[in-house]
């Protein structure tokens, strides 16, 4: 089954200068490919800084995990130019000063990775099975919790993955959620799978 919600995610995407980008990664990874010697391996990474943008790669994205059996993981926190390359410069300096030169090349990428700027943060509820009636049952249960905000502010979109859904929400009280749902994952700053062939 192809996973492609490039279309649903596009109005959680917003640009209000040009300081704003998502970051968007192609990923190989072992689950897939047997023959990695790593977990995962970077084919290509993207910094999508308009609507337009992503339009215009989205089909060198999907030629690229097709070709290389390999998935599209974009962030749907936006990142700062700006922070990113404050952060660069602060872990270069880090990683000169302790003689980890190998990791230098990997610094932005990883500074992408780790520092949002965004001010309406997006989580995403994890769940591993294609179980419908428990989808409505965390949708109506997560729009209960405090902070209180109408479904359509809480709820942002549901989208499907290959082992079930993720619920894309603005922040709520994760406490009380975790003493209902123990053993469901929620992610505050992790990519989605915007594309797996």
């Amino acid at each position: 089954m192809t996973i492609n919600v490039f279309e649903q995610v596009k109005p959680l995407l917003v640009f209000d200068s040009k300081d704003d980008f998502y970051h968007l990664q192609i990923l190989k990874r072992k689950k897939e490919n047997p023959e990695l010697g790593s977990n995962s391996y970077v084919i290509k990474t993207y910094y999508i800084t308009s609507i337009e943008h992503l339009d215009k790669m989205t089909p060198e994205i999907i030629d690229m995990c097709n070709s290389n059996n390999a998935r599209a993981a974009l962030n749907l926190n936006r990142r700062s130019f700006e922070k990113i390359a404050f952060q660069t410069l602060r872990k270069v300096s880090e990683q000169i000063f302790n003689k980890d030169f190998y990791s230098v090349r990997k610094s932005y990428n990883t500074c992408c990775g780790a520092f949002g700027n965004e001010k309406n943060k997006k989580w995403i509820v994890d769940i591993d099975v294609k179980d419908t009636p428990l989808l409505n049952e965390l949708v109506g249960y997560i729009s209960t919790l405090e902070p209180k905000v109408s479904v359509e502010e809480r709820i942002k979109v549901v989208l499907p993955t290959k082992a079930g859904f993720h619920i894309i929400t603005s922040p709520f009280r994760l406490d009380v959620f975790k003493k209902k749902y123990p053993t469901i994952d929620i992610h505050k700053d992790n990519p989605i799978n915007a594309y797996i062939p």
